[in-house]
């Protein structure tokens, strides 16, 4: 029980002393809750869901059959330091996804946005850092220290290499291998993940001024034909472009990365 509201523990739960539950919280049949884990208002367990390490799951969320969350990373290096898993609120985390806590070297923290869903058999490694509304499709794997910022989606049987950025509302297609950041807006597919565009979907659904479309649309053929190299043509962008959403590109290809980038016409 929590501040009057009913918290319910199916019989056959495992919720291990120390967890802690919040107000309305559902533990279904057959579930285990480690005693370091945090389960926000009103978050759903349905059943035979592990909720283990040092993991804090935000309110409303509802966690599928069999999933595994916290577990330790697949890393030979980790040695068992203390680590976490941080996920926000409302994500919906479908059947036998797997969420790994962080590692020493990697910052200690695997985390999740809001307003997530991650279908069923994605995997989502160590360290990684998801923003917020993000999609991942079936059987995706994003591999460690990747980031996703908001709205990006990853499409079915997917992989992203460890340390990939992926930028604001890019869109990856399915059976695709991500190797090198990828811009916001970018849209990739082929089985090698070639830059083939931009996500114009999902900018129109945005609401995304036509203005700012075409504008995107320009500095996309300037990052593809212009002369000099691939960041050389993204700082003259950011000189001469009044564009909110193209400067947000000229931001992330010229900050730091561990990647170089997916450029028009590979793949």
């Amino acid at each position: 029980m929590s501040d009057g509201v009913e918290t319910f523990v199916h019989p056959t739960a495992l919720v291990e002393e120390g967890a802690e539950l919040g107000a309305g919280c559902h533990v279904g049949p057959f579930c285990h809750v480690g005693p370091d884990a945090r389960l926000g208002a009103r978050v759903v367990l349905k059943s035979h869901v592990v909720i283990a390490g040092d993991t804090s799951i935000g309110e409303d969320s509802v966690i599928f059959p069999f999933a595994c969350i916290g577990e330790v990373p697949q890393d030979l290096k980790f040695k068992g330091e203390r680590t976490r898993l941080v996920i926000g609120a409302r994500n919906r985390i479908r059947e036998h996804v797997t969420m790994n806590t962080g590692t020493a070297g990697g910052g200690g923290e695997t985390r999740v946005g809001d307003d997530g869903l991650f279908m069923a058999g994605c995997h989502v490694a160590h360290d990684v850092q998801v923003g917020n509304r993000v999609i991942v499709v079936n059987n995706a794997a994003l591999a460690g220290h990747c980031v996703l910022e908001d709205d990006v989606i990853i499409g079915g049987l997917s992989g992203v290499h460890q340390w990939v950025r992926i930028g604001q509302g890019a869109i990856i297609g399915a059976v695709t291998m991500v190797t090198n950041d990828v811009i916001p807006y970018g849209l990739v597919q082929a089985p090698r993940g070639g830059l083939d565009g931009l996500n114009l979907v999902g900018l129109k659904r945005r609401g995304v001024p036509r203005a700012d479309i075409t504008a995107l649309r320009a500095a996309f053929q300037m990052l593809a034909q212009g002369e000099g190299a691939f960041q050389d043509r993204a700082r003259r962008l950011g000189d001469e472009t009044e564009s909110d959403y193209v400067r947000q590109i000229v931001e992330f290809v010229t900050s730091a990365s561990d990647r170089s980038f997916l450029t028009p016409g590979e793949g």
